[in-house]
């Protein structure tokens, strides 16, 4: 048996277990696939991490950047209370037609928001309506921008939040100093920044599975 086929084999036991897909799930995945979005969304145990890691957070307020289909959306945006809120920022209006379906299924209507258009130019205005600041990010657009997005993370959340940053290891490339592929040169200079930012502790991790061979960063805002 390859080593692909085991990482397969244990993410299935871990899901079938851990977190079972319901219909609504199903449903997000089955019309994203339609729609002809990418398959890049979030494996159901991350996204199961996703929700807990912002139920431990006791996450009020949630940033989303990247919303592809919804389906990372679903899980965080069962995170929250019936009076929380998730914003959440998609570049292509059809991918944002989508999600905005997906989470009207899944009874999240009400309480999230997709924005369309650049990030890098949703979150200057998002930040002009001074908003309550953000209990968690989770960051998963284009990896070319992630130093700007942790930074908007960081401007729009408080001490004692969670900022969480997808796609770290580019396939074990986030290594390569002499890379200059234009993602991984967005992940290295997050992780950079990260390390380096006096308002953050974070630390990354490396994951295998459904997904390959991949990883994630985690950090907390400090006071």
């Amino acid at each position: 048996m390859s080593e692909s086929q085991v990482w397969n084999d244990v993410d299935d036991h871990f899901t079938t277990l851990l977190a079972p897909a319901d219909e609504t799930l199903a449903a997000a995945l089955r019309d994203s696939d339609a729609a002809g979005l990418p398959p890049i969304n979030v494996a159901p145990n991350q996204g199961k991490l996703l929700q807990l890691l912002a139920e431990i957070q006791g996450a009020r307020r949630i940033l989303e950047i990247g919303t592809l289909g919804g389906y990372s959306t679903i899980w965080l945006g069962r995170a929250l209370p019936a009076d929380g809120q998730l914003i959440t920022l998609e570049y292509d209006p059809r991918h944002a037609e989508v999600a905005r379906a997906n989470l009207a299924r899944a009874g999240l209507g009400e309480i999230t928001e997709v924005r369309v258009g650049p990030a890098l130019e949703s979150l200057p205005k998002l930040a002009d309506e001074n908003p309550e600041p953000f209990d968690f990010v989770f960051v998963d657009a284009d990896k070319v921008n992630n130093a700007h997005y942790i930074e908007w993370a960081v401007r729009l959340t408080r001490p004692g939040s969670v900022i969480v940053l997808d796609n770290v290891v580019r396939g074990g490339a986030v290594t390569d100093g002499t890379s200059t592929d234009p993602s991984v040169l967005g992940t290295r200079a997050a992780l950079e920044l990260i390390a380096s930012h006096p308002k953050l502790n974070g630390t990354a991790v490396q994951t295998v599975g459904s997904k390959g061979y991949d990883g994630f960063a985690l950090a907390r805002v400090l006071a």
